[in-house]
């Protein structure tokens, strides 16, 4: 296959710096809710990148489960290796590949863990099956074969019934606070609209139009 020959033209339409408003993150929303009446797949998937203790990068897609204190949710095991990267370095940066809209949303900043009052209330919302899975799961730690893990999914229905599920104290959100935003919109001819948002000492935000 010849790589290189993977081209086309982005044609979806313009950004100005008319069109955005002074919050990023409200910018942001109407982005997102735009992706969710284009009929998008999955328009809340984030890849989230960390740096862990010896200084290596790592990405992987993680759903956005919702916007609160300025910042972006998520949920995951503590134990994973996205939370241990973080414990040891909260710089991370979300990327939304909104690629049917020649759109992408990347944001920079730091993660702060969400209070145990937070993510049991999203914890209840989860369907049933997704809480066990919580309990079952070691995320990220390596097995030597499925059969296991569905023994154990077996074994917390067994154990839990048909009684509430409480929240794993090894499970629960995070928040990433952004410091920057940038909003890439595809242009014809390579010719892209990027607008950064930079936050500022004040809390107010300062945009700058950057280059393709």
């Amino acid at each position: 296959m010849h790589y290189e020959e993977f081209r086309r033209e982005y044609t979806a339409g313009g950004l100005t710096r008319e069109m955005l408003g002074s919050c990023p993150l409200r910018q942001f929303e109407g982005w997102l809710e735009q992706a969710v009446r284009a009929g998008l797949g999955d328009p809340t998937a984030m890849v989230l990148a960390t740096v862990d203790e010896a200084g290596e990068p790592w990405q992987r897609i993680v759903l956005l489960k919702g916007l609160s204190h300025g910042g972006f949710v998520f949920y995951t095991n503590y134990s994973s290796n996205k939370a241990l990267a973080m414990a040891a370095n909260p710089a991370v940066s979300l990327h939304f590949p909104w690629n049917e809209l020649d759109r992408q949303v990347i944001i920079g900043g730091r993660v702060e863990k969400m209070t145990v009052a937070e993510s049991a209330a999203y914890f209840v919302t989860r369907p049933r099956e997704s809480q066990i899975a919580a309990w079952a799961s070691r995320q990220s730690r390596p097995v030597s074969a499925r059969a296991l893990l569905l023994k154990q999914v077996s074994v917390l229905k067994e154990r839990f019934g048909n009684g509430e599920i409480p929240l794993p104290d090894f499970w629960g959100g995070f928040r990433v606070i952004p410091q920057r935003i940038e909003f890439w919109q595809g242009g014809e001819h390579r010719l892209h609209d990027r607008f950064l948002y930079r936050r500022q000492s004040d809390d107010s935000w300062h945009i700058e139009q950057l280059q393709p």
